[in-house]
């Protein structure tokens, strides 16, 4: 089938590449020429495991382009995917004017049947919207052009994107005609034919439903890191409250890891979103606003313990930071925890020597010769000189390290762990001084 989308950014890419795969002709559009150029150098702009030898592979057989022309792209596809970002304005609600564009775009230049498929996460009545401006463009044409808009979210997880894609736990369709239905069916068959996967409802239902699951899992998150707070104040240790309450099959062990906050392009927008889409209905959402609050609370929990530890004076200390993507296997920094603690320890005087497998690139662009900040090409280089040491993100490299050399490097012989990597006891026994999440350490 011909695909066009919209968009080569995370969801964009990844959506393109795997369709490809599977023998589509897909047409990735983006109005950042910069970006078209490097793509058809082979260059990729995010890393994801697996993406890059997926483009490579498509593009070689032909089965995957990017362009900026935005009359071919239109042309090309029988489904027009809309991919682009719709970050949080300025009270939280999400932005859409980068969907709308693509909306007029489409209204502009087609000029036979289209599906509009919004894959891009929108609050309810985004559809609506996005029929209405094709619509009005159509009508200044004095063109009458049948076309169908369907709502497809996606559920991608940064690190899995490919896996998550190619054996997806369900995939959403939301339509409200019978044949567009049939014409997604036939689409995602390749990546149904193991069991019947694909979950058909109604437009909006289906944009609640993204907006939905990652409230579920943030709000998980939440409660979990809000229990680990109470765990330090009884004297508890919340891994074992984690598996206690987990062993429950309708708790279940998913997303119940305490920590230093979610990060990252969803979550916290689509949280802000959703919120805010209650609120323009009337609905005063308590329980998504108290996960965003205590997200944001959590995430200052890794300096506060630095500072309890120093009482308050952080001044000339310089402190070793052990991860700085939001999770694992991303270069991703948005919203990520290691920011709020960098940037608490800059005003507090600190100096930083960080260290990540993938984002210090992107750490560099973020704070550009900032003063306080040395990136590190190791972990065990982020030691040197260091005060205390703080893991942020859960690499697998940073699950097993030489704590004699930790202590050997580490002058105050601190771990702040935000992620509970290891074992207190053992740690301690060492002679490292040792805090945790929830760990009853404090």
């Amino acid at each position: 089938m011909r695909l066009t989308i919209f968009g080569s950014g995370y969801v964009g890419l990844v959506q393109g590449a795997c369709m490809a795969e599977m023998g589509n002709h897909v047409v990735c559009y983006d109005i950042d020429e910069d970006k078209i150029a490097r793509l058809n150098r082979g260059e990729i702009p995010i890393y994801e495991p697996g993406l890059e030898a997926y483009i490579e592979r498509n593009v070689e057989a032909g089965r995957l382009e990017f362009t900026t022309d935005v009359k071919k792209a239109v042309d090309h596809g029988l489904f027009q995917f809309i991919a682009v970002g719709t970050p949080p304005d300025e009270d939280g609600s999400a932005d859409l004017k980068h969907v709308l564009a693509v909306a007029r775009a489409i209204g502009e230049n087609m000029d036979e049947y289209r599906v509009v498929v919004d894959k891009s996460t929108v609050p309810v009545g985004t559809a609506d919207k996005v029929k209405a401006e094709i619509e009005r463009v159509l009508k200044e044409r004095g063109t009458a052009v049948e076309f169908d808009v369907v709502s497809n979210p996606e559920f991608l997880k940064e690190g899995a994107a490919i896996s998550d894609f190619m054996k997806p736990d369900r995939i959403i369709v939301g339509t409200d005609n019978p044949r567009t239905t049939e014409l997604l069916k036939s689409l995602y068959e390749p990546f149904n034919r193991n069991h019947d996967r694909l979950i058909s409802m109604d437009i909006r239902s289906a944009e609640l439903t993204k907006y939905a699951a990652n409230a579920m899992l943030a709000t998980k998150i939440s409660f979990m890191n809000e229990l680990a707070n109470l765990a330090e104040k009884f004297g508890a240790d919340i891994e074992a409250v984690r598996v206690g309450i987990g062993s429950d099959p309708r708790i279940g062990y998913h997303f119940i890891y305490p920590g230093a906050g979610y990060g990252g392009s969803c979550f916290p927008k689509d949280v802000q979103a959703l919120a805010r889409s209650a609120g323009d209905c009337g609905y005063d959402a308590e329980l998504l606003n108290a996960v965003e609050a205590v997200n944001l609370r959590q995430k200052r929990r890794l300096f506060e313990k630095l500072s309890q530890h120093y009482d308050g004076n952080l001044e000339g200390k310089t402190i070793a930071v052990w991860g700085l993507s939001f999770k694992p296997n991303t270069d991703d920094m948005r919203a990520a925890p290691s920011r709020v603690l960098m940037e608490s320890l800059w005003e507090a005087g600190a100096t930083v020597r960080a260290y990540d497998p993938e984002a210090m690139e992107e750490t560099a662009r973020i704070y550009p010769d900032r003063a306080g900040l040395e990136l590190c090409d190791t972990a065990y280089e982020a030691l040197e000189g260091s005060d205390a040491l703080v893991i942020v993100t859960e690499w697998q490299e940073f699950r097993s390290p030489d704590f004699n050399v930790i202590k050997d490097k580490v002058a105050d012989c601190v771990i702040v762990d935000g992620r509970n990597l290891y074992e207190p006891d053992t740690v301690e026994s060492l002679g490292l001084k040792y805090y945790a999440i929830g760990r009853g350490r404090t």
